[in-house]
């Protein structure tokens, strides 16, 4: 009935050529058109599971409760000191806050104006005694400093440290204070960038990564009609900082992460590239064609035909999902594969036939009975291994298998129609000599003398590479998906293991505040656990005490700090005040050999050579120390006047980022360990989750992510297993035949396996679609040759089939192989595996399947 069904339709298609090729043409411009008008990529990779998963539902109805955490750009800023990444995170969040039609909202986190009131409330009780002890010590010189914030102020200040030091008896404490500000001045003498930190030197010891870097938190209006939604707003950010040149005069590196630049970065990589991927692919598949066919009308006429389906799969497609995902963008690729075998088997078995009877409608028809059964069930089988994915929860894979599914159907009846009108039209020349190879008649002896040995080595092989699969690798982390050297990737693996950004934090719904602090005190024990984070993190602990000890600073330090500063100096004032500064220091450390004593002859030095620099030189000197020095200043001012902090006063962007109106609040667990390592990250996971079943966040779907994919890559190993046997039984009716056919693939599917871990080829989120695929995609190679060998072909590595399968697994491996060298680690990955599955195979198709085989026998065997 195939037989008859097929027949007729590429007689019907050769009768009527031109007919079928309006109708082709006309389904390409309308196709054209709507994938032209709807097309659309969804680069979250979370969106390639399906939502309806539980720890799914967990994770959008926390992002329903908190939109905050959810489409953000994370604004990076590191600086050399601590004030200048201030002044850097209030300038830039004060010019992007103005911007209202791109942002939604811009906070400066840390640097807002609640937690500059309450930074000493944030600290402990000693630290905070500790501190302010200090400060009052210090008084004499921060009000030297506050009456007169310049070049003058600052030599006179540091002759009073030098007294005060000599009436101590040793300047080794000032050491620290003397090289760093020594070093500031030599590298402006020097013209180098310079930058000088107050707070550094107050504390005497090297900041912090978390000193020099503040975040800006921003909610961007996107634009969803675009291929890249924030794009725009990212771009603003980005002249922002040009504009206000923050690298220039503060020395800070501004970088973007968070959801919305990695998901335009991610397209913007998979753009990258793409074209000149796609026209070395197409020349290479030329090439190939050519090497098959031998016939430009030939090859243009599959060349055609590859191309109107590939029009109406990609409508059909968008049809089906409204937007491509990461994974189901490939469907071009693999359809171009396929589509293309589907040519070649029908125009290499029409060569064929053409050099058996010199007429095109003659030998099309004769091609027709020849392929017509083979062919229906390869793409049946084909689509059958793509539609194994649509059942799974893998929702990526699924409408990849959707759409490549449909695909296959529709390359399968343009190589029944349109290419045999198109043959029809183009009329190729005849054929001259047969087809076929010739020269691998000895292979074709060898390996039917020596079958059992063949079977035998083969099998042992195999088994023997078995305990390699013990160590295959599954990396189901999404972000090493993701294009590494990118900024906003880069940058997130850079923040990811700062608290303050808590890139790798779980996150809890609780129904009420007082469920929170349950939940938290049980996932404090938690050995994975570093830190814990509810609304109650923001209300400072023992706040009497620490107010009082404020008060008292305060009632000693405000008076100096908001006395009225001096006039200005002229030029020739902070020449004699860094004279005078020289000398005292000088003095001061005489022939003394302590660390202190050698940093203030160093600096007694610079500043001799800074009063005998020009005027701009001390111009640029005082500018690099007074304006952290006015940051600091500030900063204390504000600390001085904290207010206690109750719940209910906590500012409202805090208060929306962790309790609901409804009175749901957030849990934010953080993870003890390497948060880079993946490894550490299940086990955090894990050990929350078992704390806690409702948690979510990234380790989570890291964690469950990974079992999903497990999950769906054994249903759609299992349902295509199932449906290319069902109809493998169906078409060939006996039991070794269905299992000469499978056998192969399997074997196939273990090597393949076998060598990703030789090559440490991990098993990830984009590429795991290569195994369930070899069984749709290598069932083809198996039934071309069982079919051929049940029809008593002998000697079939010499036969046009062997010059077919060759020639399409070729084409196939090319097309697939393009996906290998792009710029997307998951796309590429992709491309790796399934090149690596369809060499195997295709070996296993052509070198192990006659072998199993045997003799050829006919039907009525």
């Amino acid at each position: 009935m195939i037989k008859t069904a097929i027949k007729t339709l590429v007689e019907a298609s050769t009768r009527w050529p031109w007919g079928v090729v309006a109708l082709a043409v006309a389904l390409t411009a309308a196709t054209g058109v709507y994938t032209a008008r709807h097309f659309a990529i969804n680069t979250d990779i979370m969106q390639l599971i399906a939502p309806d998963l539980p720890w799914r539902q967990r994770e959008l109805t926390f992002n329903a409760a908190f939109p905050q955490t959810t489409d953000i750009i994370l604004v990076v800023i590191d600086a050399p000191t601590s004030e200048n990444a201030n002044r850097a995170a209030t300038i830039l969040a004060g010019a992007l806050e103005k911007r209202d039609d791109l942002f939604k909202s811009v906070s400066a986190l840390s640097e807002t104006p609640f937690f500059a009131r309450s930074a000493f409330l944030f600290l402990s009780t000693d630290e905070l005694a500790s501190t302010t002890g200090k400060l009052r010590q210090a008084a004499p010189l921060i009000g030297a400093l506050a009456a007169d914030p310049g070049l003058r102020g600052l030599a006179r200040t540091l002759s009073f440290g030098v007294m005060a030091a000599g009436q101590e008896g040793s300047l080794d404490p000032l050491a620290s204070l003397f090289n760093q500000a020594s070093s500031t001045i030599e590298n402006v003498l020097a013209g180098k960038p310079a930058a000088f930190s107050w707070r550094e030197a107050v504390a005497g010891t090297p900041p912090q990564t978390g000193d020099l870097r503040r975040f800006i938190e921003i909610h961007p209006v996107l634009d969803f009609t675009a291929l890249q939604p924030g794009k725009t707003a990212t771009d603003a950010v980005r002249r922002a900082v040009t504009d206000l040149k923050l690298h220039e005069q503060l020395g800070v590196t501004v970088r973007l992460t968070g959801s919305v630049p990695i998901a335009d970065e991610e397209f913007a990589t998979i753009e990258e590239g793409a074209l000149v991927n796609a026209i070395v692919t197409i020349a290479v598949v030329l090439v190939i064609l050519w090497l098959a066919l031998r016939s430009k009308r030939i090859i243009l006429a599959v060349f055609l035909t590859v191309g109107v389906g590939l029009a109406v799969t990609a409508a059909a497609g968008l049809m089906m999902v409204d937007a491509l995902n990461l994974i189901s963008v490939a469907f071009a690729v693999l359809f171009v594969g396929i589509g293309v075998d589907f040519g070649i088997q029908f125009s290499v078995r029409y060569r064929a036939e053409r050099y058996v009877v010199d007429d095109v409608p003659a030998a099309l028809s004769r091609t027709a009975e020849y392929i017509s059964a083979p062919l229906t069930l390869a793409a049946a089988a084909t689509a059958a291994g793509f539609l194994s994915f649509v059942p799974t929860d893998y929702r990526g894979v699924s409408e990849l298998g959707q759409i490549a599914g449909l695909g296959m159907i529709i390359a399968f009846l343009g190589s029944v129609t349109l290419l045999p009108a198109l043959l029809t039209i183009f009329n190729p020349p005849g054929e001259s000599a047969p087809l076929g190879y010739a020269k691998l008649a000895p292979v074709d002896r060898f390996m039917s003398r020596y079958r059992m040995p063949i079977l035998i080595g083969s099998a042992a092989a195999v088994l023997a590479a078995l305990p390699l699969l013990w160590f295959l690798q599954f990396d189901f982390n999404p972000i090493n998906l993701r294009n590494q050297k990118v900024e906003s990737i880069a940058t997130y693996l850079d923040v990811r293991g700062d608290p303050a950004a808590g890139a790798s934090a779980i996150d809890v719904l609780a129904p009420s505040q007082a469920a929170a602090r349950d939940i938290a005190g049980r996932v404090r024990e938690v050995p994975e656990v570093s830190e814990v984070r509810t609304l109650d993190s923001f209300v400072p602990e023992n706040q009497d005490r620490k107010l009082a000890l404020i008060r008292t600073a305060a009632d000693t330090l405000l008076p100096v700090l908001d006395a009225r500063t001096a006039s200005p100096p002229t030029d020739a004032q902070n020449v004699a005040a860094l004279t005078n500064a020289q000398q005292a220091l000088a003095r001061a450390a005489g022939e003394g050999n302590g660390p202190g004593a050698a940093a203030a002859r160093r600096l007694a030095g610079n500043l001799g050579n800074l009063a005998a620099a020009d005027e701009l030189v001390r111009s640029r000197v005082q500018s690099v120390f007074i304006e952290p020095l006015r940051t600091a200043l500030d900063g204390l001012r504000q600390a001085l006047h904290a207010r206690p902090v109750s719940e209910r006063t906590l500012p409202a962007w805090i208060t929306e980022r962790w309790r609901t109106p409804d009175g749901h609040a957030r849990v934010k667990v953080l993870p003890k360990g390497d948060p880079n390592n993946n490894e550490t990250l299940r086990r955090f996971a894990r050990a929350v989750l078992a704390a806690e079943p409702a948690a979510t966040g990234g380790p989570i779907a890291i964690l469950q992510s990974g079992d999903t994919i497990i999950g769906a890559f054994y249903e759609a190993g299992f349902w295509a297993l199932l449906s290319i046997t069902v109809l493998l039984w169906l078409t060939l009716r006996r039991v070794r035949d269905v299992m000469l056919t499978l056998v192969p693939l399997l074997v196939a599917g273990v090597v393949t396996l076998e060598l990703c871990v030789v090559f440490g080829l991990k098993i990830n989120f984009a590429n795991i679609i290569a195994l369930p695929l070899l069984l749709g995609i290598g069932v083809a190679f198996k039934i071309y040759y069982v079919m051929a060998w049940r029809n008593g072909q002998s000697q079939v590595l010499q036969s046009p089939l062997t010059r077919a399968v060759f020639y399409s697994a070729l084409t196939t491996a090319t097309a697939f192989g393009s996906l290998w060298f792009s710029n997307h680690p998951g796309t590429s990955s992709m491309g790796k595996l399934l090149a690596l599955s369809l060499v195997c195979t295709l070996a296993a198709a052509i070198l192990f399947q006659p072998v199993l085989m045997g003799p050829p026998r006919n039907n009525d065997d």
